[in-house]
């Protein structure tokens, strides 16, 4: 039995985003449309992307990134998905409420 290791298109959303490259490709806030960088901090609510010199917090909900994984593969995700905890989000709990 092989277990998939790393970031892939299939394990994207349980797995860790940060030192991935990200871009927005959508947005309600047209502002942060084609924002680039990489994610170096990750909340419930927020990518924290260093674009430039300055991190730009970009709100998951209503958001859309496209991730750049390690084999240079494009993988688009709706933000929508990703609003959780990162830990939880990462070790597969689900949320009860």
């Amino acid at each position: 039995m092989s277990r998939e290791v790393g970031v892939s298109p299939r394990n994207i959303l349980r797995h860790e985003l940060l030192g991935l490259p990200a871009t927005v490709t959508g947005s309600t806030d047209p502002a942060l449309i084609n924002t680039s960088g990489l994610v170096v901090d990750e909340t419930k609510n927020m990518l924290h992307i260093l674009s430039g010199k300055r991190v730009k917090k970009i709100p998951k909900s209503n958001a859309r990134f496209a991730f750049t994984l390690n084999d240079g593969t494009l993988v688009e995700v709706d933000g929508d998905k990703l609003v959780e905890r990162p830990e939880d989000r990462v070790r597969g709990r689900r949320r009860r409420w």
